[in-house]
């Protein structure tokens, strides 16, 4: 800034650093720039627009405010002969110059030196520092004189002196200094210059030197009043009177308070001194018409909202934001403008949001329009709810759709303290015609320590190329100040919960520290089509790529199709079986930009999906049922390898054999990524092949009859002889349509019998094997030509059943269905069954059956009975 005293160390440039995406410019700032005014430094803060190219464009600072210094001071000296000695008037223009500020944006000063005419010594445009000054006034000899023509010499000062073409500045204070130590010989010109002087708004200081007066005991009267009339009003505290030339140095403490006590603005405007501080440029913004600068400083560190355009600078005063910033709470130093972004509702006016993570201790964000006239409306504030979370320290909109209207308003609360630590927290609000609408948290829970989550926040275009908008947030403080980012993806106008990624800075570089302080990505850095990350850490930024994402297609292919059980065409360890090939084919698709022609290694798994203790297939390289390879894959071209396997043999030939393809990337930590949604398992089948037609899909018509050897009724029921206690149910099935496959006979039967054996009755190849069924002991399941009963085959057998000697029931129950795993029509089905039910009654066989009481008796002999006098006991025994 040409026109201030700068001091540029310890600024911050680069403090703040924003992009434009329009034309790709970017803004920084340094908030605690600092110039100088009078004795006092303050910190209005600067920012400098950098172009594409990297040129910068004029800076400004939209907080700075004239300073009280900033004057334009003009001595009218007297240099007649009476002025003696010369070198005090030079001591004390010394001593009074280096009380002077005199730089950029502060004091210019000129010195008309006259008597009977007055002369320029030099003028306000001539000298930019004290030092220049003062070796300039070291310079001035008196010019001497006769005569004292005074109000020549304030005439000149006025008129010539305090000219624009002289170095005069239009918005200047002006001040005229006139030291004199005489009455002036043009004094009839007095009243008139004077008159000139106050309507040009000069400030005159008068200063009357007695000392010829009073080396000549002369009375100084007349002298003083004309002194007096032309310093301003009121004379005492512009007017001056020193005993000699050498009393000069007197009044050089006095004269330099009573001119910095003037303000180079009306005392009356109560907001003219409170941007001193500002801080402008701690955050910045662009919108349409130029860019927001926050000013955490201003208004005692309420802080505001500025805006920079192209027509000049938007200040609101102070009670803009008094509704949501009373004056009760002033001296808590709110920060508004610590973040400032905007967001754009469906009616598209723009509106601003600012954070003041101090307010009221729990931290604010307003919402809010700002007129160029300073006029600030403010539409909704929203409130934080722990004190000391700084509550608003970090805002980020989401177009999570990127339709061009705001979904989501992200507002960081880094310090926000749960389970003993200060963990950090995102809010997430859902704009709605209303206004935001609070949504829900962003946190991390599965880690407990400081860590400051949501200290930064970035909105990223589409990493994931899922069409929807992400989002980055940082954590500094996390793994004892290392730092770490986290990774969320966006979906359906809002952010998900779980974070997708984690990166953190002991995985990039064991030197960094507070990994995670600022984050961008919005530009594509090496040029690969693809949103990159900078990411900000202390004395470190790290530029993080982000990688392609790719779709890799696999499919299983088997020669030939299907499985034949008709042909063994092979033996494995000596049994026949049918052999087959499995192609395994993999072509990898790019979903986003970036993706280089260079080949992939793709690692492999494929098993049979066979939950059986003996699987009914074995791959030939091993002997297993899973085998591992990798492959290498050009992008965009079908990559496939063969595998031999064998088919076994089997009870099961309807029920396909599943295989399993598991893939991945053999270095995911290189390269391109596997899309995430997209499957990285894919399963088929292999079926068995039916000769049941081109659809491959066998209907057959099964039909049982069946006739037994017994017959009776309620009435006349079967009398069970002792010579004849066999039954016989001979039975003929056929499949009158398509194979069946897994062609069952089911046989259930009364506990009052027992299964005896089956008979075929002719000489078909059709088998008919009978397994029990431990369980149900009344059953036998049966398997009728396993594995398939071809079409038009038929079978005669015969059941023979036994009837229990210790079950007796009042019928006997015969049952038999046949069934299979091929798909019969249902109108079919009404033939698959036999049923016999038949009343019986058993032919009864007498045995007769003799218990006796006792059961044993032992013989004594007769003089043991004869001594004892007892008789034998007697026996009773009873008869069924």
């Amino acid at each position: 800034m040409p026109f201030v005293s700068e001091h540029k160390d310890n600024m911050q440039l680069g403090m703040t650093l924003t992009s434009n995406a329009k034309d790709h410019s970017f803004v920084t700032c340094g908030p605690l720039w600092s110039h100088e005014c009078g004795s006092s430094y303050y910190s209005p803060g600067i920012c400098c627009k950098i172009s594409s190219n990297f040129k910068s464009a004029r800076a400004f600072a939209p907080a700075i405010q004239r300073c009280e210094t900033f004057m334009d001071i003009v001595i009218v000296l007297d240099g007649s002969n009476s002025i003696y000695p010369w070198y005090e008037v030079q001591n004390f223009l010394i001593n009074i110059l280096k009380k002077f500020y005199i730089g950029p944006g502060q004091i210019r000063l000129a010195i008309v030196q006259y008597g009977e005419t007055a002369v320029h010594e030099f003028e306000l445009r001539d000298y930019k520092s004290v030092h220049d000054v003062v070796k300039a006034a070291r310079n001035i000899q008196q010019r001497g004189g006769t005569e004292t023509n005074t109000a020549h010499g304030i005439e000149i000062a006025r008129s010539e002196a305090f000219s624009i073409r002289r170095g005069a500045r239009k918005e200047a204070k002006k001040v005229m200094i006139v030291i004199t130590d005489g009455e002036s010989h043009d004094s009839p010109h007095l009243k008139q210059v004077i008159e000139s002087s106050e309507q040009d708004n000069i400030t005159r200081y008068a200063i009357a030197v007695l000392g010829y007066y009073n080396r000549r005991g002369i009375n100084p009267r007349d002298f003083l009043k004309e002194i007096k009339s032309i310093a301003s009003h009121p004379d005492d505290k512009h007017f001056f009177n020193v005993s000699d030339e050498a009393a000069l140095k007197d009044i050089v403490d006095a004269l330099g308070a009573r001119i910095f006590s003037l303000e180079g603005t009306n005392v009356q405007n109560e907001t003219s001194f409170q941007l001193e501080m500002s801080q402008a440029g701690f955050s910045t913004h662009f919108v349409e018409d130029g860019i927001l600068l926050g000013a955490v400083g201003a208004y005692d560190w309420t802080g505001a909202v500025l805006k920079q355009t192209s027509h000049g600078r938007v200040i609101p005063p102070k009670d803009a934001y008094m509704k949501e910033f009373p004056k009760k709470l002033k001296n808590h130093g709110a920060y508004l403008g610590y973040t400032i972004t905007s967001v754009m509702p469906k009616s598209g006016r723009r509106w601003y949001v600012s954070g003041a993570p101090r307010f009221n201790h729990t931290g604010k964000v307003i919402v809010f329009t700002m007129k160029n006239d300073g006029s600030v409306t403010i539409h909704q504030s929203l409130k934080g709810q722990q004190i000391g979370s700084y509550f608003g320290s970090e805002l980020m909109p989401v177009d999570v759709d990127a339709d061009g209207v705001t979904d989501v308003l992200l507002v960081g609360a880094p310090m926000f303290f749960s389970d003993g630590r200060e963990k950090g927290k995102i809010y997430i609000y859902s704009l709605s015609k209303r206004g935001f609408i609070f949504n829900s948290f962003l946190e991390i829970s599965d880690k407990s320590q400081n860590s400051r989550f949501g200290s930064a926040i970035a909105a990223v275009r589409d990493l994931n190329y899922d069409s929807f908008n992400d989002v980055v947030v940082g954590a500094p403080l996390e793994d004892d100040h290392r730092g770490a980012i986290y990774v969320f993806h966006g979906h359906n106008k809002n952010i998900l919960k779980d974070y997708k990624q984690r990166i953190g800075a002991s995985e990039i570089s064991r030197g960094l520290l507070y990994f995670g302080r600022s984050i961008h990505g919005q530009l594509d850095m090496n040029g690969d089509g693809l949103v990159d990350l900078a990411v900000g850490a202390l004395g470190s930024a790290v530029q993080l790529w982000s990688r392609s994402i790719i779709q890799v297609n696999a499919s299983m292919r088997f020669e030939p199709r299907k499985i034949n059980i008709f042909n063994k065409d092979c033996k494995r360890n000596g049994k026949e079986c049918s052999c087959m090939s499995l192609s395994v084919c993999f072509t990898v698709t790019a979903k986003s930009p970036g993706l280089q022609n260079d080949s992939l290694i793709i690692r492999y798994n494929v098993s049979i999906d066979e939950r059986r203790y003996t699987p009914r297939a074995l791959f030939d390289d091993n002997f297993e049922k899973y085998i591992h390879s990798n492959i290498s894959v050009e992008p965009d071209l079908e990559t496939c390898d063969q595998f031999y396997f064998h088919v076994l043999d089997t009870l099961d030939y309807v029920r396909p054999i599943g295989f399993i393809l598991d893939f991945g990337l053999l270095d995911p930590e290189y390269g391109p990524v596997l899309d995430d949604g997209w499957p990285n398992t894919t399963r088929t089948t292999l079926g068995f092949w039916s000769d049941c037609g081109e659809d491959e899909h066998c209907v057959p018509d099964l039909g049982l009859r069946a006739r037994a050897d017994i017959s009776g009724s309620s009435q006349f029921p079967f009398i069970v002889e002792n010579t004849r206690r066999r039954i016989s149910v001979d039975a003929w099935l056929e499949n009158k349509q398509e194979n069946s496959y897994g062609t069952m006979l089911n046989v259930s039967f009364s506990g009052n019998l027992q299964f005896a054996t089956l008979i075929h009755k002719d000489d078909t190849e059709v088998r008919i094997d009978c397994n029990n069924l431990a369980r149900w002991p009344n059953s036998k399941v049966c398997t009728v030509a396993y594995p398939v009963f071809r079409s038009q085959s038929k079978v005669a057998f015969r059941l023979e059943f036994e009837f229990s000697r210790f079950i007796f029931l009042d019928n006997v129950d015969i049952s038999l269905t046949v069934s299979s795993d091929s798909e019969e029509a249902e109108e079919t089905l009404s033939d698959n069954t036999y049923q016999l039910y038949v009343p019986v009654q058993y032919e009864a066989d007498i045995l007769l059956t003799r218990d006796s009481s006792p059961e044993r008796y032992d013989v004594k002999s007769v003089e043991e009975l004869e001594s004892n006098g007892e008789f034998d006991p007697p026996f009773n025994f009873t008869f069924k």
